[in-house]
């Protein structure tokens, strides 16, 4: 390797020494305003359905139609964008993708109030959203030190959440004020690419850039990150002996030169990937469908119970609060306990509460309930955030996470359809006890398959289980 290369070894070294900075603070910052549009956008199409179904008489069909293809966007996102951003970058991925979801997000207040063109704006809308979601949570991950990524990635996610509330009380105000007012829910959701400033002075994931051959950009964003970190100088003797340790295992690359390694979607099927992405694939597509389904039928098992229209939605907005400090509960958690476990264990505690509430005939009881269970379900988003790009090594991080957040947001184009059944078939009792499951299917997934991530630099949680030498530098350094 050229002179100067710092070498994966040294990147990870130094990136997880770092104290937490401004350069952190940024960073959080850029996120939770990106959450925060993000979150907020996936449910404007249902805070303005009520504007299209008064004014443009959409029906049932309709409003079905639009939010499955908002979905399969999401799906499609996802799984292209994950693969993208392996491709040209990190921060050029966000950059690109925030740009799309805003610029679609207009087009939903710009389009005829027709179901085609809405359909079409809603499925790129999407594609934009996911692209950006599975970016920034592998951005995070890469850049954040070992011991400390998983309370941020919760601290990032919860302040994003304020995004849902603020949207359906901007869609209360707006919604109403006569046949366009719908439009106005989308163009609320336009306003992220104001914040794109602060993505653009972010530097590129330093450990991207050294796994690309481009050891000057990686010296040079590191740099800039611990001069932001307030870590003045670049150790240099430590750098040098991660460079000296990538170079004896035959692993560096020459300035510039293509990475033998590129990301390949085939990778993440091949041990010891597979497992991984088994495990992954399995508990976001039952997540997506515990979550969405008890999200659902709150207001609808609160009118079975004898309470008004007015009545349920009030009490559902009551139990939506849990939403608030739902991931903050993953923020003291999640590096201390670490995701594997705090996420079977919140994923128990969804089921066990979920259940309750789908059997209780008590007011008090069902708020009770109610509120643990959005709580526990915006904790368990926190953590699972924050584990899923643990999963791949740099080359195939960002693919093999968009391909597992995309499977999941396509289960929820068939999630709807299957408890539905449930309902019309067996009743209120057996769609809870079906959501119950769900939620144990994902504690038993990630207990028996997932490894342990915590307080671990990304490179020891994965190329230690190629059989790579390497590991061992890493591991030393943590000690």
């Amino acid at each position: 390797m050229s002179e100067g290369t710092v070498g994966r070894v040294g990147v990870a070294r130094y990136l997880d020494s770092l104290p937490i900075g401004a350069f952190h603070r940024r960073v959080i910052l850029a996120l939770c305003f990106a959450f925060f549009f993000e979150l907020g956008d996936i449910n404007t199409f249902s805070y303005a359905a009520p504007g299209l179904t008064k004014y443009a008489n959409f029906g049932v069909s309709e409003v079905s139609a639009v939010t499955s293809a908002g979905f399969f966007g999401m799906f499609a996102g996802a799984s292209v964008g994950g693969w993208f951003s392996d491709l040209i970058g990190r921060r050029r991925a966000l950059i690109y993708s925030i740009v799309w979801y805003s610029v679609f997000s207009l087009a939903n207040a710009l389009v005829p109030a027709e179901e085609v063109p809405i359909l079409i704006a809603r499925l790129l809308t999407g594609f934009g959203l996911s692209a950006m979601t599975v970016t920034a949570i592998t951005y995070l991950a890469e850049v954040f030190p070992a011991d400390k990524r998983g309370r941020y990635q919760a601290l990032t996610l919860g302040i994003g959440l304020l995004g849902i509330p603020v949207t359906s009380w901007v869609a209360k105000f707006v919604v109403g004020l006569g046949p366009n007012g719908w439009r106005l829910v989308f163009v609320f959701g336009a306003l992220g690419i104001l914040f794109l400033f602060l993505f653009w002075a972010l530097p590129e994931s330093p450990r991207w850039l050294e796994d690309h051959g481009r050891h000057g950009e990686a010296r040079a964003a590191i740099g800039h990150i611990g001069r932001m970190s307030g870590e003045t100088r670049l150790t240099e003797s430590a750098l040098a002996a991660g460079s000296r340790e990538d170079e004896d295992e035959g692993r560096g690359l020459e300035e510039g030169e293509v990475p033998r390694r590129l990301a390949s979607l085939r990778l993440i099927w091949r041990a010891p990937y597979i497992q991984r992405t088994a495990m992954l694939w399995i508990t976001w597509s039952f997540q997506t469908v515990g979550f969405y389904g008890f999200v659902a039928w709150v207001p609808e098992l609160l009118l079975k119970h004898g309470f008004s229209l007015v009545e349920s939605l009030t009490w559902a907005a009551v139990i939506s609060l849990g939403n608030i400090p739902g991931a903050f509960i993953a923020y003291p958690i999640s590096d201390r306990l670490g995701r594997k476990w705090s996420i079977a264990a919140v994923s128990i505690a969804i089921a066990v509460c979920g259940l309750l509430y789908g059997l209780t005939f008590n007011t008090v009881t069902i708020a009770i309930f109610g509120f643990l269970t959005t709580m526990f379900l915006q904790a368990f988003a926190a953590l699972i955030y924050a584990y899923t790009p643990e999963q791949y090594r740099t080359d195939i991080r960002n693919a093999g996470s968009g391909f597992a957040y995309g499977i999941g947001r396509l289960a929820n184009v068939v999630g709807p359809l299957i408890i539905g059944a449930i309902f019309a078939s067996l009743g209120y009792v057996p769609v809870f006890v079906f959501i119950a499951i769900c939620w144990i299917v994902c504690a038993l997934t990630v207990g028996f398959l997932g490894p342990r991530t915590e307080r671990r630099a990304l490179e020891t949680i994965n190329e230690a289980e190629e059989g790579s030498t390497k590991p061992r530098a890493y591991e030393s350094y943590q000690q």
